[in-house]
């Protein structure tokens, strides 16, 4: 019997993709997802990619009761993956309470369960909004994490704090943080992709719904910037590569047999930068498509340049980035065509 492995917020973007990697690796994934900011219809599309019947709880992971009653039911879990939060940094800054309470309470919810069913692996979906503005690129693990620019991306660095003071404690958890960069594409299906609520917060999303017609124009923001085109840079990882380091993690910290805890962070990145004018440049060549967009100033918040030293997820993970940044832009629109546009 294969383990399973708890994925909460297994419905979102990122959560979708690693379930089918999962399975791709022999696991049996079990999602809870309490839909808020993602679509019921995914669970079919994972199973029409996978063909396997994908188990899934409608509930929310910060109730313990909706823990327990899942490891009850399926004592043969091994691990945990914790996708489940809120992350638009916009809104985060209007309504930071919404964001620490469910982001941390989550969290303290989930190791204190796991403690109590004796599940001892997890994975925890962090970010590279811990290093701010970095004083030195590439950025490494041992990089100076700074304050952070916004209530979302602060309950990424304190969320660590928990897991590294769990570790300190000899809490009984194996954990890995893993610091994303910027996640993109879909899967090549164009089953699942990235399917924000409203505006998208995001590049690609926007640059996508443009191109189809559903946005009047993008706005690219900031052209005076201190890099090669005067637009930010960025570090863009296909989702598909960052769903199989999730895998990669689970692995290594399944191998920790012989410690009781485990804590440490690693980028997920492709270890190289992209500016937003080549993003668009790259989308326009590689989809025959001519994009509507203009220069606006500066958004607030807005890192100028941010990339990841990927070495430490190849050595200790033995997983690094495999698809181009062509491939992701190819697969977003080949998804967003698939889309109809909300009324």
């Amino acid at each position: 019997m294969p383990d399973k492995i708890l994925v909460t917020g297994g419905a979102g973007y990122i959560g979708s993709h690693t379930v089918v990697e999962l399975i791709n690796a022999g696991y049996e994934p079990l999602i809870i997802d309490d839909f808020s900011n993602s679509d019921p219809a995914v669970i079919s599309q994972l199973e029409r990619i996978t063909g396997k019947a994908v188990t899934f709880y409608a509930l929310d992971c910060n109730n313990p009761d909706n823990l327990s009653k899942i490891f009850r039911e399926h004592p043969e879990v091994t691990g945990v993956i914790h996708f489940a939060a809120f992350k638009a940094v916009g809104e985060s800054v209007s309504e930071p309470l919404k964001y620490y309470r469910n982001n941390i309470s989550s969290l303290v919810t989930l190791l204190e369960s796991m403690v109590n069913h004796n599940i001892s692996n997890l994975v925890f979906s962090s970010s590279c909004t811990v290093y701010g503005q970095p004083d030195e690129l590439p950025v490494k693990e041992e990089s100076p994490k700074k304050q952070a620019e916004s209530p979302y991306g602060n309950t990424k660095a304190v969320c660590e704090e928990i897991l590294e003071d769990s570790f300190n404690a000899k809490i009984p958890v194996k954990s890995m943080a893993l610091r994303y960069f910027n996640p993109i594409g879909a899967h090549p299906s164009s089953l699942i992709g990235e399917l924000p609520k409203g505006v998208p917060n995001n590049l690609v999303p926007f640059v996508t719904q443009t191109a189809a017609g559903w946005r009047n124009e993008l706005t690219i923001f900031g052209d005076d910037y201190d890099t090669k085109d005067g637009t930010c840079v960025r570090d863009y990882i296909h989702v598909v590569d960052l769903a199989k380091a999730h895998v990669k993690a689970l692995n290594y910290l399944e191998s920790k047999q012989n410690e009781i805890a485990h804590f440490e962070a690693v980028n997920i990145g492709t270890g190289n930068g992209n500016s937003v004018k080549e993003v668009v440049d790259t989308f326009e060549k590689v989809n025959n498509i001519s994009l509507n967009y203009k220069y606006g100033e500066r958004r607030p918040g807005d890192v100028e340049k941010v990339y990841a030293d990927a070495s430490t997820a190849k050595k200790v993970l033995g997983w690094k980035a495999e698809k181009s940044l062509e491939e992701a832009l190819e697969d977003a629109w080949n998804w967003q065509k698939t889309l109809k546009k909300p009324e």
